[in-house]
């Protein structure tokens, strides 16, 4: 009878295929198995089984990321105290050059600001996490870089009236409003516990204080070592895991005391429309009223890497700030484009991130202030942001960048951008006459790349008992495409 039921029989007559002199000697597990888990503090990702190193990034599960930055080993317990660099007496690891400055690098942190952290234990750990701040202190200190070679500047929280001038009271007073709450959520992944309002606040504040003190010369340039990040925090809304826009407080601060032109450069790979919302009115910093003001280079796809950024940094922003001619300059500098990145996906290194600060650093002389947006992965975030601090303190970087050769998605993003710009900046028609010629060599060896790969087939197919088929197909392949051009 059984060999006449379908799968959906048996399932609805269990009872009438069970065996009660079944004899066999297997038995039910009477309590389900525990699968062992855990979170890689690195990068987050989740692991099974009972594995010493994350699936993703190779990062041990008990590694001394927190306690020695990217500096500690990612194959070794942080037990084994194990650090890929050998460290001097005086904290300093050897191979990091020293350099002697007249006027220092301040850097603004406060560890109240590790206390925004999202309360609801959810199925993964939230990317913008407390430890991000962790790793990177932690690279800087075992450096010898900051405390050491680094001035720190004393945190305040912003004022009312500061915030004022870049968020709407009403949104001030939201964010305010968490203080008195366990945990709550602006957006499903921008939360705020009772702590992060004042987070938000000290964060803002340093920035604001860091703009005021490069731009008078009391300090060279800066450092702000700040969370929760700001770039998507617009006038009246918080979201994107940002809850106060700290660059636009900076801008606000460097023009109070004195810049007339402020130039923003957010290389975070998410677009900071919080910062282009605040200024779309402001001609010194913003975009409408005065086309041009805001530039935006969108990436057509994933994976772009030290190239393609440092080629966009050559042929746009280079020469469009160039004839800004901005008194001061921020970095909004979300390290999500680092490589190894899980929301970011893209590909670029710590010399990377060093070449394009390097490229800044000249710009309104030399008035430079880098402020930490987004970047997840611990280990990439931690060495990227060293190695900026390290341009900053009077470091080269370790590349050159004379001949840059961009992917062809970048080469196709930076000219469309460029014949957009080119009616508001004049300086840019020579670049996209040069890179219209270089587009130009792309195609036509793209072109003749792909007709050799479609007549290409493999030799023991083009000379063997189908050799024939071979050519009948490629001759017919042929007179299509011929036809295909001469309509």
């Amino acid at each position: 009878m059984h060999g006449d039921l379908t799968f959906q029989d048996m399932y609805n007559n269990m009872e009438l295929l069970e065996d009660e002199d079944d004899d066999s000697d297997w038995e039910p597990v009477a309590e389900p198995v525990e699968m062992i888990s855990w979170f890689c503090t690195n990068c987050t990702m989740v692991n099974l089984g009972d594995i010493a190193h994350c699936d993703l990034c190779g990062e041990h599960k008990t590694s001394g990321i927190l306690k020695h930055g990217f500096l500690a080993s990612s194959k070794f317990p942080q037990e084994d105290s194990h650090i890929d660099g050998k460290i001097e007496a005086n904290g300093n690891v050897i191979g990091f050059q020293q350099s002697a400055l007249s006027s220092p690098t301040a850097v603004g942190f406060d560890e109240r600001m590790l206390l925004h952290s999202e309360i609801e234990m959810k199925s993964h750990p939230h990317p913008e996490r407390p430890d991000r701040l962790r790793a990177i202190a932690a690279s800087l200190a075992t450096a010898g870089i900051f405390p050491g070679r680094c001035q720190a500047i004393a945190a305040r929280e912003i004022t009312r009236e500061e915030l004022e001038r870049v968020h709407s009271v009403e949104h001030i007073q939201t964010v305010d409003f968490t203080a008195n709450i366990f945990s709550s959520y602006f957006t499903p992944d921008t939360y705020a516990n009772e702590h992060s309002a004042r987070a938000a606040r000290l964060a803002a504040g340093l920035c604001a204080d860091l703009a005021s003190a490069i731009f008078s010369g009391r300090a060279k340039n800066g450092f702000a070592l700040v969370r929760p990040p700001g770039h998507h925090a617009g006038v009246k809304q918080a979201m994107g895991f940002c809850l106060h826009n700290n660059a636009a407080v900076a801008a606000l601060a460097a023009q109070v005391a004195g810049a007339k032109r402020v130039l923003i450069v957010d290389w975070d790979v998410h677009h900071g429309n919080g910062t282009q919302e605040i200024f779309d009115d402001n001609k010194s910093v913003g975009s409408k009223g005065a086309e041009g003001y805001c530039v935006n280079i969108p990436w057509s796809c994933g994976g772009v890497g030290d190239n393609d950024y440092i080629f966009a940094f050559q042929h746009v922003v280079l020469p469009i700030a160039t004839e800004f001619a901005p008194d001061f300059t921020i970095i909004s500098a979300g390290f999500d484009a680092a490589r190894g990145d899980p929301l970011g996906h893209c590909d670029v290194t710590p010399v990377g991130y060093a070449q394009m600060t390097d490229m800044l650093s000249n710009i309104s002389g030399g008035k430079l202030l880098v402020i930490l947006e987004g970047g997840y992965n611990l280990r990439s975030i931690s060495s990227s942001a060293t190695a900026v601090i390290k341009v900053l303190l009077g470091e080269n970087p370790s590349a050159e960048v004379a001949d840059i050769a961009p992917s062809r998605a970048g080469l196709q993003t930076v000219m469309e951008v460029l014949k957009i710009q080119k009616d508001f900046w004049p300086g840019v028609g020579a670049s996209l006459t040069q890179l219209q010629s270089l587009w130009e060599g792309f195609s036509s060896a793209e072109k003749g790349h792909k007709m050799r790969r479609r007549a290409e087939a493999p030799v023991w197919w083009k000379w063997g008992r189908k050799r024939l088929l071979y050519h009948h197909f490629i001759t017919r392949h042929l007179r299509a495409k011929r036809k295909r051009e001469q309509k």
